[in-house]
């Protein structure tokens, strides 16, 4: 038997679909503002990726320390009111200053704004992700940060690690970068234990690796080790490889492919392939039976549409998972259906140019895409 391959570190240079997630300290100064050089750099860096044709997210935090400033709220603790009041003043100059840095590059930006609920709910999120999806496919770069004016603890992620992680899983990207104010994952705390190691690659994380994290030694940051690593546990799992580096240089992602310091945590599978074992492990809310031109479409890597289906049965919601059944009954995979079980049995057998006519609404081409598919 051949000897197993070594696992490498990735190569940003290699991404198809990359995030980068933007620490507040990295992008703001506390006294200053806005770190406009830092910025600009890091435009150049995306501007580099979409030439060699990479699909480039940014999830960048921010917001609230360019609100703070602008309001003139200092240094101290903010309350909820106050923080979404800077989140409300801080959007703004946020989008704007990533849209003034990228349109020189011939490069469209648009602002997403999320909650933990938008990911939670499989509804919203096959909304988010279909809004990504188009927004990549128009060459767009997407800026994503949490919606803290509306967000309150209960629907908030927390922290800009775990939402990078959860927006990489949810677009399908291969690589996630956490441009941070350390440049890897130790074996302790190094500000505070001289003795600590810095890995260059985890292959996978064990208890001994978690017993590890330490908490935010930055005064901007929400997001110690622990949620950088909940995020790598998120992100692996998804198939995507995530770096954990410093970010304060000029240029990090050109500094990142050319051997900068990192922690580097390895997926072991695909996104496409980590997206089809979660689909796969649900439980079916329905069943939709098709005619054999489906069959023969689903087969050839093509998506669901109406006119293929024969017969709906169960009571499912939009974003729901379904089993595909063949002609006589047979099961052929499962998906995640994109219309509600009254709404499938109402346009079942008539194609996607009636559908508007029929619901009223004009609502989305595919019963269920091939990217929301197992057959």
């Amino acid at each position: 038997m051949a000897a197993l391959k070594p696992l490498t570190a990735p190569n940003i240079r290699d991404a198809k679909r990359l995030v980068v997630k933007i620490g507040s300290a990295l992008l703001v100064d506390r006294k200053l503002g806005l770190k406009q050089g830092w910025l600009s750099a890091l435009a150049m860096d995306v501007a580099e990726a979409k030439v060699r044709g990479t699909d480039v997210v940014l999830v960048s935090s921010g917001s609230i320390a360019l609100g703070r400033k602008v309001l003139g709220l200092g240094d101290g603790i903010l309350t909820l009111e106050q923080s979404q009041a800077c989140a409300a003043v801080g959007q703004i100059r946020l989008a704007r200053a990533y849209e003034e840095v990228l349109a020189p590059h011939g490069i469209t930006t648009a602002q997403v704004l999320v909650t933990l609920e938008d990911t939670e709910d499989r509804r919203r999120y096959l909304n988010s992700r279909a809004t990504m999806e188009t927004l990549l496919g128009l060459g767009v770069v997407p800026i994503v940060n949490e919606n803290d004016t509306v967000a309150t603890d209960e629907i908030r992620f927390g922290d800009n690690d775990r939402l990078a992680a959860q927006i990489a899983v949810t677009v399908g990207a291969d690589q996630l970068i956490l441009l941070s104010d350390v440049d890897g994952f130790y074996s302790a705390n190094p500000k505070e234990d001289p003795t600590a190691q810095r890995f260059d690659l985890v292959e996978t994380i064990t208890p001994q690796i978690e017993a590890m994290a330490g908490d935010s030694i930055s005064g901007f940051s929400k997001g110690g080790m622990k949620t950088k690593l909940l995020a790598a546990k998120t992100a692996v799992a998804g198939g995507c490889a995530m770096a954990i580096m410093e970010g304060s240089v000029l240029r990090p992602l050109s500094a990142l492919a050319n051997g900068a310091q990192r922690t580097w945590f390895v997926a072991q599978s695909d996104p496409q392939a980590a997206r089809k074992r979660w689909i796969n492990a649900m439980k079916p809310r329905g069943e939709l039976r098709l005619d054999a031109g489906a069959v023969t479409a689903l087969r050839a890597g093509k998506s669901l549409l109406p006119a293929g289906v024969t017969h709906v049965t169960g009571n499912f919601g939009r974003g729901d998972p379904v089993a595909i059944l063949s002609p006589a009954g047979d099961t052929l995979g499962k998906g995640l259906v994109r219309y509600t079980a009254v709404e499938a049995k109402a346009i079942a057998g008539h194609r996607s140019g009636e559908i508007e006519a029929i619901l009223g609404y004009q609502g989305r081409a595919a019963l269920v895409h091939r990217d929301d598919m197992v057959i």
